[in-house]
């Protein structure tokens, strides 16, 4: 997934669950979205973090 498809993926997300949602650089170098409160990987492959309540 290209990160402008990541980050229309993941507003949506966070508006309609009304959550934080992280954008991820995988293993592989695509870009991957979820819930803030299921990432476990490495803090160093996070690319950014949406937030509807900001």
């Amino acid at each position: 997934m290209t990160l402008a498809t990541a980050n229309a993926y993941a507003a949506s997300l966070a508006s309609t669950l009304m959550v934080a949602i992280i954008i991820f650089r995988a293993g592989d170098g695509t870009m991957s979205v979820m819930p803030a409160t299921e990432y476990d990987g490495d803090d160093d492959t996070i690319v950014s973090e949406i937030d509807p309540f900001a």
